[in-house]
């Protein structure tokens, strides 16, 4: 069973959008309804990612939605892009992680940072699906602190430079034609395009996952990589601004996408508690159901007026890292709270794929700590707060 009733809308936050932004969501829902829902199910039970939806993708305008049109992109609205991270994640947290990635990880810094040769080989490729992007930061040891990472991009003479190190944890790896890989280098933190098929670099694919399971995630070995400077670094930023700006932009994103996957838990449950019939009546009208039912759609309303919000300051320029950091951590939670409870609502009919719940609460698992775990965002709004930084 998949719901594909509209939006849950109890403040009628819908009436503050632009017609563009309304377009964009209803294009992304039906997208999502027809194409996604029927088959998602399967990816997750085969752990496979459905990459033949990633040419429609292209098509709709679905990566780096908020780009120039010059390179090929939709140059929307913040809003509209986190609209559609929220249909998109509706369907599934493996489709929006991989246009999070493709769009804020890849994309944007190629877009911000890259040369303007790089900008116009890479961005008209990945704006329409043709070529795939994945992000390296992660370290096997190093996650909350990137500033530790051991990978290392040492220059050499003729314009080169050698890469040796690895990342973990990389959405879209396996896929990837090229991937955003920063490294330390002797003048500090440098981000690398390092395309698929270069000596010395692998991709494999991480499996037995119980969380994202229909989505693609691998580390990356950089075995003695040597690529061109011209070609391969991003001369626009030096230091950890660059990744941290990256993440910034992802952040955003899934402070609205969790919002789909809550949205499509809570109805769920709701049609559900409305035809499920016990004591000879529906479960509906006990007031235990009304209770957690009431709940959640108080908590993602809430998450919805935050997330569009922040939205509408960073059209303006105006939202700060910090103010991200709370819209992803405080929605995150609502949407994981959301989950666990429209599972109870469900009873053992919770944990079938037959209803999109268990799957949802166990992607939500894995979002809950990647892009910054619940606590160090918790740390960075304290840190704005206090003026003290905790985790120092």
């Amino acid at each position: 069973m998949q719901m594909v009733s509209e939006l849950t809308d109890f403040m009628g936050f819908q009436d503050l959008l632009e017609d563009e932004e309304k377009l964009v969501r209803e294009t992304a829902r039906a997208f999502v309804n027809e194409q996604v829902m029927p088959i998602i199910d399967e990816h997750a039970q085969q752990e496979t990612f459905p990459h033949h939806l990633v040419p429609a993708m292209g098509r709709l305008g679905f990566f780096g939605p908020t780009l120039p049109e010059e390179y090929g992109c939709a140059e929307l609205s913040y809003v509209a892009y986190g609209l559609l991270m929220y249909e998109l994640e509706r369907g599934d947290s493996a489709l929006r992680s991989m246009a999070s990635v493709q769009g804020s990880l890849v994309m944007y810094p190629i877009f911000s940072y890259g040369s303007e040769e790089q900008k116009r080989f890479w961005l008209p490729k990945m704006a329409a699906g043709e070529a795939i992007g994945c992000f390296g930061l992660t370290e096997p040891d190093f996650g909350s602190n990137p500033g530790g990472m051991r990978t290392r991009a040492r220059r050499e003479a003729g314009g080169r430079w050698r890469i040796n190190g690895a990342k973990m944890w990389i959405t879209n790896g396996s896929i990837a034609d090229v991937a955003l890989v920063w490294a330390m280098t002797d003048e500090g933190v440098r981000g690398f395009l390092v395309e698929k098929g270069t000596a010395g670099f692998s991709a494999p694919q991480m499996k037995n996952k119980w969380s994202l399971r229909a989505s693609v995630t691998s580390e990356l070995v950089f075995d003695n990589v040597v690529v061109d400077e011209e070609r391969s670094l991003l001369p626009g930023v030096l230091g950890l601004k660059g990744p941290l700006s990256c993440l910034t932009q992802a952040r955003y994103g899934i402070a609205w996408g969790v919002l789909g996957a809550a949205d499509n838990c809570y109805q769920t449950a709701l049609d559900y508690a409305q035809h499920r019939v016990q004591f000879d009546r529906p479960i509906a009208g006990f007031q235990l159901q009304q209770k957690k039912l009431a709940e959640m759609v108080t908590e993602l309303t809430k998450a919805q007026l935050l997330a569009l919000h922040l939205g509408r300051r960073k059209d303006r320029g105006a939202a700060t890292p910090q103010q991200v950091s709370m819209a992803k951590m405080n929605n995150v939670h609502c949407a994981r709270e959301i989950c666990h409870s429209a599972r109870t609502i469900l009873g053992a009919n919770g944990i079938m794929g037959e209803y999109p719940i268990m799957r949802h609460a166990a992607n939500l698992e894995s979002v809950y700590t990647y892009e910054g775990t619940h606590d160090i965002h918790t740390l960075i709004i304290g840190e704005q707060v206090t003026g003290l930084a905790a985790y120092r």
